[in-house]
């Protein structure tokens, strides 16, 4: 029978980043385990992002607007870099207004209760004269992974509205590499260290669970198709008996009391 591993352990932990060493692993297993959790945590987190934006007097992308040193294009391209957590699972919109000479930065946004912006010190557009005045409404969806603009539902946009490509995935880097390990007379054990970081929307502990139950989810279905007694059909099966075992109980007390009852 193939031995499991120990418990994982964290061995750094700095900011948004978090090493986990699992050791004890089966020969090979090392490369099994961090290849489909790497794959996981890129792809398969939910986060936030924003999807959508409004500048005051843009048409389109490809425009300028006077004062700001940016032009349109990178000031998306920053906006793109705003991360976000939500408490909710409908639709946000947050809000900048900003007139004069000035750095614009993420905590220059207005959220709304629902909404946490995790990097507050973000850049997003430098206005140069007294004049200059920005103007933008943003919002902000759930997804998962990365969405292109193109591959979202058709649907008419407002005058002035930009649609953009969301990544919503809360893990920024992830890397993992493997050694080998003595177990009891064996040297041929893997030990696996995984190297994730976070865009601060969630820790990297809450990213390696979330990660691993997304990976047990699968298996279950895969175990569950092929068993004579799948487990779930199981369960409800030890909960009917304990049911009918507990009316019986209930109305046997029952009887007992009507039977003191006339006895009296």
């Amino acid at each position: 029978m193939i031995s499991l591993p120990l418990k994982p352990t964290v061995v750094n932990k700095e900011k948004n980043r978090a090493v986990f060493d699992i050791e004890a692993l089966h020969p090979g297993y090392g490369v099994t385990v961090g290849n489909c959790l790497r794959r996981v945590l890129l792809s398969s987190l939910e986060g936030a992002a924003v999807t959508q934006v409004k500048i005051k007097d843009v048409s389109h992308e490809f425009s300028t607007i006077p004062g700001v040193i940016e032009d349109v294009i990178n000031i998306i391209l920053n906006i793109k870099q705003l991360r976000f957590k939500m408490f909710t699972e409908e639709a946000q919109k947050a809000s900048l207004k900003i007139k004069g000479e000035k750095e614009v930065r993420g905590s220059d946004l207005e959220l709304s209760s629902q909404l946490e912006l995790a990097n507050k010190k973000a850049h997003i557009a430098t206005l140069t004269n007294k004049k200059a005045e920005l103007e933008i409404e943003f919002l902000i969806e759930r997804g998962i992974g990365y969405i292109g603009k193109d591959t979202k539902k058709k649907e008419k946009l407002e005058v002035g509205t930009i649609s953009l490509d969301a990544t919503f995935t809360p893990v920024k880097r992830v890397s993992f590499r493997v050694e080998n390990m003595r177990v009891g007379k064996k040297t041929d054990f893997d030990r696996l260290f995984l190297d994730i970081e976070t865009d601060g929307t969630i820790l990297p502990e809450e990213a390696f669970s979330q990660a691993s139950e997304i990976l047990r989810n699968h298996f279950e279905v895969f175990i569950q198709a092929f068993e004579k007694e799948p487990v779930l059909k199981k369960e409800k099966k030890e909960k009917k008996e304990k049911k009918g075992k507990k009316e019986k109980i209930e109305k046997k007390e029952k009887d007992e009391k009507k039977k003191k009852g006339k006895k009296a």
